[in-house]
């Protein structure tokens, strides 16, 4: 991994490629298990103190679960037009290509005000219609729109934070995303302890501190991006939309929100289903989601190390190395999902235990989901490395389409056939290991074939251009 002085940007397409990617990962990881390790302070504060009893505890907790999915359906659409911002970062950095990587960082800051204002104003105004039509329970709906409503308080920061964070991980930084996040989630369990615990908000005080956390975030990597050098630097006097540049990150980004909208639709779905079961199922499917969201975060930063290195590697045209990028990704995804999954399943009662300390109930119905979901989650791992791939090549509707299909439209398929026939738990989330191991195959196979047909183009045209130039030479000399 080299440095671009002029630029200030790193360079991933030079030197062995399994150090780089690793330490590259590493900071990614990090970034997204300390997010969660806030999170989860969340959901163990509001389980814990979120009431005066157990009963009230778990409502809370199953206030702040019920919303988890329908935020996701708001906010993931417009973040995937971060995705796009980010290959189109890549694909700028690799071919050297710096003015216009200036024009994509301001066109992807003026897209996320715009995108984080308008998910604010939507979600604010539906949300309970929303969380009525999901089934949720009467006894958590008052609490549940409470909860989202302070939320969406920090969704314009939530947006930007995201825009900026994608930018500096395309550009190779993915060291102070991860020290800005550490500084918010401080304040984030703080602030949880002070509005749950002190004050009594429940579920509500939970969404007051996520927002202002995600406002200091917010801040403190505009800060920085305002004082870094080189093309990624952010001029606020310039931001402005450049139209050729939004046409860009519109297609590479639009399908992947759209793709990430309908994932968050059919977990929505999922989400009803587990609804019907009652308070009790919806509280541990919330702390038994938590833990192994875990497990997913680790899974996700590998997508994100796929799709830039391989975004790089096509902007300098480093064919040859690209089928060993993804392999090497592959490699760490499943190492990487087995040994956290395998943990997660040793120590699940332990650690369930710690969202519902007075409620076996509730940890056994977690339990339920972690069994299932834990050691197949590499298989999610193997499918969001193909994905990041497929958009790294410039294929993102590609991916779009074959995710939707294998993973969204059987999910949906298997919740209206084999679960209606057998209305379980543990059928109901054998839709995932089921649905992701068919949509990895899919996207394997597209992945190489892209591989494989650009670099025999480039190959070819490379031996034109050479065999071209023997007559020139010749008749230079003579």
């Amino acid at each position: 991994m080299t440095a671009n002085k002029r630029s200030g940007v790193k360079n991933l397409t030079e030197g062995p490629l399994l150090p780089q990617i690793i330490f590259f990962s590493l900071p990614l990881i990090a970034t997204a298990v300390l997010q969660l390790l806030f999170n989860t302070a969340d959901t163990i504060v509001v389980g814990r103190w979120g009431g005066s009893t157990p009963e009230e505890c778990a409502n809370s907790l199953a206030a702040v679960g019920s919303c988890g999915s329908l935020i996701n359906l708001f906010v993931t659409f417009f973040l995937g037009f971060s995705t796009g911002a980010g290959i189109c970062v890549a694909h700028d950095i690799g071919a050297n290509r710096y003015e216009d990587l200036h024009k994509t960082v301001h066109t992807a800051v003026l897209t996320a005000l715009i995108s984080g204002a308008f998910v604010t104003a939507v979600a604010m105004t539906l949300c309970r219609q929303m969380l009525i039509l999901m089934g949720t329970d009467a006894a958590i709906l008052d609490e549940a729109v409470l909860y989202m409503q302070a939320y969406c308080i920090g969704m314009p920061a939530n947006m930007l934070y995201n825009y900026c964070a994608t930018i500096l991980r395309s550009s190779g930084d993915t060291t102070r995303p991860l020290i800005f996040l550490s500084v918010a989630g401080v304040v984030n369990v703080l602030l949880n302890l002070l509005t749950v615990i002190v004050f009594g908000w429940g579920a509500m005080g939970v969404g007051i501190a996520t927002a202002a956390s995600q406002w200091v975030s917010c801040i403190l990597i505009v800060i920085y991006m305002t004082r870094m050098q080189g093309p990624c630097r952010l001029e606020i006097r310039k931001i402005r939309m450049d139209i050729i540049k939004f046409r860009k990150m519109v297609l590479l980004g639009l399908p992947a929100g759209i793709q990430s909208t309908l994932f968050s639709l059919s977990n929505v779905m999922i989400q009803s289903a587990v609804n019907s079961f009652g308070p009790v199922v919806v509280a541990g499917n919330t702390a038994g989601s938590n833990l192994d969201s875990y497990i997913y975060a680790t899974q996700n930063a590998l997508y994100h190390t796929s799709l830039t290195f391989v975004g790089q590697h096509i902007g300098a045209q480093k064919y040859r190395r690209l089928k060993k990028c993804v392999l090497w990704c592959s490699l760490a995804v499943v190492v990487v999902g087995l040994m956290v999954g395998s943990l997660m399943v040793c120590f699940g009662e332990s650690l369930l235990g710690l969202y519902a300390p007075e409620n076996p109930d509730v940890v056994n119905a977690g339990m339920v989901r972690l069994s299932i979901l834990c050691l197949t989650y590499f298989l999610c791992g193997l499918m969001e490395v193909g994905s990041g791939t497929m958009r790294g090549l410039g294929k993102s509707i590609w991916s779009t389409v074959i995710s939707l299909f294998g993973a969204c439209g059987l999910r949906i398929v298997w919740i209206y056939t084999v679960f209606a026939w057998f209305p379980t738990h543990e059928v109901l989330y054998l839709s995932y290991p089921v649905t992701w191991i068919i949509t990895s195959i899919i996207l394997y196979i597209c992945s190489f074939a892209i591989i494989h047909k650009l670099r025999c183009s480039y190959e070819q045209s490379q031996a034109s251009a050479a065999t071209d130039a023997e007559p020139q030479i010749a008749e230079t000399i003579s």
